[in-house]
């Protein structure tokens, strides 16, 4: 199983002085980055080939691998349009995507419980979702729409009239089998050809969903505390919300 943790993006809504910006992935929790959080729970879960999307300041994320002496040392992978959509970011990791085995694809924005992550990655090949029935309405969510079952939405906003039974909201991870990884590469790669990749690359995911002719897991993960970092709100809620229910992991590096 490979992991790519999707770490290009330059943060723009935590308002940093242009001065002072890093990667999202370099917060600190307790002296720990959200790097090293999502290195060492996918080693806890046997989880050791990952490669890294980089795009902002990555000197800064190679430092921080320096400082850890994490190996093996996560491949990387550098999209120099990193200011256009996450959808681009995903096209350069194409390679990952498609050399075989399952694929988990993250977000590296998220503080989240490792039982979220073991919920993803345990078991057998499959495709798998994750979702929190338990979230905040609003236009900001990435609403993961159910019915019967199966995946009728993944976005934002939603479509009036839409049809489903179970409603909640994408953690931001998702877990592919080959075949379905080497798919999504291919609708990725449509949506830059046609001149959209400046899209978020949920669309792309959503699109593939869509398409029906797969079976996805969902797991269920409401009341697991986890929060994905966008706003100088959201750093304030992660230390008073979420970082009290976690475990500081094993063996970091502050």
């Amino acid at each position: 199983m490979r992991a790519i943790i999707l770490a290009a993006g330059l943060g723009l809504r935590l308002q940093q002085p242009p001065q002072q910006q890093f990667p999202k992935c370099l917060l600190r929790f307790q002296g720990v980055t959200l790097l090293e959080r999502h290195l060492r729970a996918l080693r806890a879960l046997g989880v050791d080939e990952i490669e890294l999307a980089l795009g902002f300041q990555p000197e800064q994320v190679e430092a921080e691998l320096d400082r850890i002496e994490w190996q093996p040392r996560p491949a990387i992978v550098l999209n120099p349009r990193y200011d256009l959509g996450s959808v681009l970011t995903v096209h350069t990791m194409a390679d990952a995507l498609t050399r075989g085995g399952d694929v988990l694809l993250m977000d590296a924005d998220v503080l989240y419980d490792e039982a979220i992550l073991r919920a993803l990655v345990t078991g057998p090949s499959t495709d798998r979702l994750l979702i929190d029935r338990d979230f905040e309405t609003g236009d900001e969510p990435v609403k993961l729409c159910l019915k019967d079952g199966v995946p009728v939405e993944l976005r934002k906003q939603l479509a009036v009239g839409l049809q489903y039974d179970t409603i909640g909201e994408s953690v931001g991870f998702f877990r592919f089998r080959e075949e379905t990884a080497r798919r999504l590469a291919q609708i990725v790669a449509g949506y830059v050809t046609s001149d959209r990749q400046n899209m978020p690359h949920e669309e792309a995911v959503r699109d593939l969903l869509l398409e029906g002719g797969r079976r996805y897991d969902v797991a269920d993960v409401t009341g697991l505390p986890w929060i994905e970092i966008d706003f100088p709100g959201d750093v304030a809620r992660a230390e008073t919300e979420v970082l009290p229910r976690l475990a500081q992991p094993a063996g970091a590096v502050r």
